[in-house]
């Protein structure tokens, strides 16, 4: 298991070079609809600027936790270590995806990494993340669950109900809030259910009397610090911590939209034309979680400039490779829709 103390070289280049590949990664989903119109269909929910949060989370993880994260969840399995292409291939609805095509973007799973697959439905991840923190309890596994879940998650019932539950029953469970400033095209800022006196989201914890904090998501080492204490509390017996992890989604909340035929204009497509806020996006691109900690590794000569490059140049090629990958899977036979039905 690791600890939340101050991390080794070695764990804070895995942290840059996890980070890279998952921005790389959501690139290549944006430019799939500009290169390859229809491979995608329906939406896919992209995490760029999330980055740090969800590497800075599973870089406290022990072997055998189990990350259930909401639908937008790409990131997850790629620093869990599922291949990319696999990846790529079910986000296509490809035979070679993680889940045969037969899930998609939205329905990700890879339980062999102990990534056991997310729900459609908004808040639902929750209730089945404590679900299986009650599993963990009841058969003394010895695991902690992380439960990934968005702002807008917050005001679901199934928020409220699972964390009464974990608090009561103390379950091993982690609750990472992430605050992205969006609840699918609405401000944070314009929600009366979250803007009340400027209150942080984590003081919610407060019904259930559990221990809420909120952090800095776009600092891995700030986000690794909260959850590693948190991870601890719960594998003590101490019962669950909600934690609310505030960054800035750098895309819109799906992707079937009419793109630019620029690639590189898409950031600001989704950003300024969909939500209208240039100076908003602008502030956050300035603060790209990428961006600062490639600049912290360089000053504390963790990295060179060469040895970043490298990284993000294998990155790149992994990622290209992905969509290769996927781009050749063939579709499913149509008469295996209905082998994966369970009712």
């Amino acid at each position: 298991m690791q600890t939340h103390d101050d991390p080794a070289r070695d764990q804070l280049i895995w942290m840059y070079t996890q980070m890279v590949r998952i921005r790389g990664f959501e690139e290549r989903v944006k430019l799939t609809f500009v290169n390859h119109p229809g491979v995608i269909r329906g939406h896919t929910h992209l995490a760029d600027g999330a980055e740090a949060s969800i590497v800075g989370a599973l870089s406290t993880r022990g072997d055998q936790d189990l990350v259930m994260p909401s639908y937008r969840c790409h990131g997850y399995p790629i620093a869990l270590g599922t291949p990319p292409g696999r990846l790529m291939a079910e986000i296509y609805g490809r035979q070679d995806g993680v889940c045969k095509g037969f899930g998609g973007s939205m329905h990700l799973a890879d339980p062999g990494r102990f990534f056991p697959g997310t729900s459609a439905i908004v808040a639902q991840g929750i209730a089945h993340a404590t679900g299986a923190a009650l599993t963990a309890q009841v058969k003394n596994t010895g695991q902690v669950i992380y439960s990934f879940f968005g702002d807008g998650a917050s005001k679901q019932g199934a928020f409220f109900e699972s964390l009464n539950l974990a608090a009561l029953w103390k379950l091993p469970i982690v609750y990472v809030l992430e605050n992205n400033e969006y609840q699918a095209y609405t401000h944070v800022s314009l929600d009366d259910a979250n803007a009340a006196a400027g209150d942080s989201l984590s003081k919610k914890a407060q019904a259930f009397s559990i221990p809420g904090v909120t952090v800095d998501g776009t600092d891995p080492l700030a986000v690794r610090d909260e959850v590693g204490q948190a991870a601890q509390r719960a594998r003590r017996g101490q019962g669950p911590t909600l934690i609310e992890s505030k960054f800035y989604r750098l895309s819109a909340h799906g992707n079937a939209i009419t793109v630019p035929p620029v690639p590189t204009q898409f950031h600001e497509h989704e950003a300024v034309e969909v939500y209208g806020r240039r100076a908003e996006f602008d502030a956050a691109k300035a603060n790209d979680p990428i961006a600062r900690f490639r600049s912290s590794l360089i000053r504390t000569d963790v990295l060179t400039e060469n040895k970043i490059t490298g990284i993000e140049e294998a990155a790149c090629a992994e990622m290209d490779d992905a969509v290769q990958f996927a781009l050749a899977s063939p579709l499913p036979a149509p008469e295996e829709a209905l082998n994966y039905v369970e009712a």
